[in-house]
């Protein structure tokens, strides 16, 4: 079976099913429905098998995150993860991901998976019923496109992913670069060189130092003592001013 085969029905060209997502807010019962989220709106969906597992926190979700001023640039009017679990379980796990970008919609009842036609069964793994992973494209209510993960064992991350998605919707918009930036909160020369970067449309990963990386191993890395250092698609570009050169 190629990459692009699926059983699952491709719904584009329907309505989203209407459904109440009820959910917390500030510690207060609240709801969500398919005409408020959808009506009049450019929506991005992504769906996936579980909030906190592996490829859902690591790549899935991280990368709408990432994308999501391009998305913005593009027409896109809201970002959605949603998945077949419980309102406080997404909330933890939004909480966990710093994912401020991405609006998490919890299916608990899969309501809303079962409409699509998306909703599977992972006993095996004890999950119960969880929705496949796929993403789509919503105009107004309907469905403009789908992409469907292909029908093969386990959990395959193909072509639901964000650049994907982006990719549809303006090939010109994805950044081919990858772009690495180490950084320490405070420094100068850092904020200058993420402004460098924003002002050539770069998307970049952020390793801060003292946090997420300890000096020592950045030095391993940059042979170099001073933040910010830059990577793109990894050549060691170095600090702000070297990326002022680069980019001139």
């Amino acid at each position: 079976m190629s990459i692009s085969e699926t059983n699952f029905e491709n719904k584009a060209g329907q309505k989203v099913p209407s459904v109440t997502f009820p959910m917390r807010v500030n510690d207060a019962w609240s709801k969500r429905d398919s005409q408020e989220i959808f009506a009049g709106k450019t929506v991005v969906v992504f769906s996936l098998p579980g909030a906190f597992t592996p490829t859902c926190s690591s790549s899935h979700l991280p990368r709408y995150n990432e994308l999501a001023g391009k998305f913005a640039e593009n027409g896109v009017d809201e970002i959605l993860c949603v998945s077949v679990n419980d309102t406080f379980v997404m909330n933890a796990w939004a909480a966990a991901q710093n994912a401020e970008n991405v609006s998490f919609i919890p299916d608990g009842n899969g309501d809303f998976t079962q409409g699509m036609g998306l909703l599977v069964e992972k006993n095996e793994i004890g999950f119960g019923k969880r929705s496949w992973r796929y993403s789509m494209l919503v105009k107004d209510g309907v469905i403009e496109k789908m992409f469907i993960e292909p029908d093969l064992p386990g959990d395959p991350f193909e072509v639901s992913d964000a650049d994907t998605m982006l990719a549809y919707i303006n090939p010109e918009a994805v950044q081919s670069a990858q772009v690495t930036i180490f950084t320490k909160p405070g420094c100068p020369h850092c904020a200058r060189a993420k402004t460098l970067l924003a002002q050539q449309g770069f998307q970049y990963e952020e390793l801060t130092v003292g946090d997420e990386i300890s000096i020592s191993a950045m030095r391993a890395i940059t042979n170099a003592d001073t933040v910010p250092q830059v990577f793109i698609d990894g050549k060691h570009i170095g600090g702000a001013d070297e990326l002022t050169q680069h980019f001139a």
